[in-house]
């Protein structure tokens, strides 16, 4: 039975040599195996109640009030995307979710909250990429040095109740791989994420107190040459009372400076040649969200 692990990321930031070096092993062991780990983060939990509230308040909002601020472009890739604009699976109707993509410069727009929030996951985002560089023996800023541009993006998720049937093959989110580096994910206890395992079966990953949900993305996957994946998952519609509440969570999509060449690295080709050619991040970027708009 293949399980999420769960990692105390706090052991790596303050423990000695040889606790360190055990939190590398275990970062490294569910990169490679799983691609998702449940991490201690250490990010207020008043912040994270704090965005939350914010999330809520937001999507209240009537919808000609959030659509004053609609998403317009992938090369912009910020502002509020209205239900089942998004298909994340290019072969299923759009899914059932709404969200407000924010980035750094729009959340200084925002709410103090949400810029708060927004420098507290970099902070821990540049920690878990210091322990993959570590676990890839890389020098230990190889993956900061190459996200300090800040390219990220917060996404505000909002899975509203449902009032109607839903399509035929329709969920709250499809199967997909995420995009980036690594995600960070902050969810409720509604419920509805899973993860799908190396041999094709389906686990549920719930809300865990005081963790953050950490997973692979697929430049992660190419720069390492497929020994970290970028694991598949989908967020399902619950099959019990459940499907009465809105789901609510936050994913921090962790982006690596767009002129980055994601190419290989040379301690990921021991065991076999490169698999994918060099891109620019900012590129397979691009070419990912006008998949995932363009079908809509």
């Amino acid at each position: 039975m293949v399980t999420i692990p769960i990692i105390d990321l706090t052991a790596f930031t303050n423990g000695d040599t040889i606790t360190r070096q055990n939190i590398i092993k275990q970062i490294y062991q569910a990169c490679h195996e799983i691609g998702f780990m449940y991490l201690h983060s250490g990010i207020s939990k008043d912040l994270i109640r704090q965005v939350f509230n914010y999330s809520k308040s937001f999507f209240n909002l009537p919808l000609e009030v959030k659509q004053k601020q609609a998403w317009s472009d992938e090369f912009n890739n910020t502002g509020y995307v209205s239900l089942e604009r998004e298909r994340l699976d290019p072969n299923k109707p759009g899914d059932l979710k709404e969200a407000l993509n924010v980035s750094k410069q729009a959340a200084m727009r925002i709410d103090a909250s949400i810029v708060a929030f927004y420098d507290s996951c970099t902070e821990f985002a540049n920690t878990v990429l210091q322990a993959y560089a570590l676990a890839l023996e890389l020098p230990e800023d190889f993956f900061i040095t190459r996200h300090n541009q800040q390219n990220h993006t917060l996404r505000l998720l909002h899975y509203p109740p449902l009032q109607t049937p839903p399509k035929p093959g329709q969920v709250r989110a499809g199967e997909h791989s995420d995009y980036g580096s690594i995600t960070l994910l902050f969810q409720d206890n509604v419920g509805g994420l899973e993860v799908q395992t190396a041999s094709g079966n389906w686990i549920v990953a719930p809300a865990i107190p005081d963790t953050v949900v950490v997973n692979t993305g697929d430049l992660m996957q190419r720069w390492t040459n497929d020994i970290f994946c970028s694991t598949k998952h989908r967020v399902m519609i619950p099959s019990d009372n459940r499907v009465k509440q809105s789901r609510y969570s936050m994913a921090f999509f962790c982006h690596p400076n767009d002129n980055t060449e994601i190419v290989c690295l040379e301690s990921c080709q021991k065991e076999q040649s490169p698999i994918y050619s060099p891109i620019l991040a900012g590129e397979y970027l691009l070419s990912r969200l006008q998949a995932t708009y363009g079908n809509s």
